[in-house]
């Protein structure tokens, strides 16, 4: 396995970036240079995070989100 995380990741299972390997290993997200614990998920190279608000949810059961642009650092916490 690589020691860089992946370019784009979600902890959403029905997302097509999701990848539960990954996420097991554990992977810490700085966002404009803060330790983010609430990433639902991120892009690098397109430079956004996409955040959960508190414990809100939509209507089908899923963590409503706001979108934030700046430069995102993924690293892997175990390893």
């Amino acid at each position: 396995m690589t020691d860089t995380p992946p370019d784009r990741l979600s902890v959403d299972p029905s997302s097509p970036h999701h990848d539960a390997e990954v996420l097991q290993r554990g992977v810490g997200i700085r966002f404009k240079g803060e330790e983010k614990t609430n990433v639902e998920e991120y892009c690098v190279s397109e430079g956004w995070v996409r955040l959960a608000l508190g414990n809100r949810v939509d209507r089908k059961g899923k963590a409503l989100t706001v979108k934030l642009q700046g430069p995102v650092e993924p690293y892997f916490q175990n390893g």
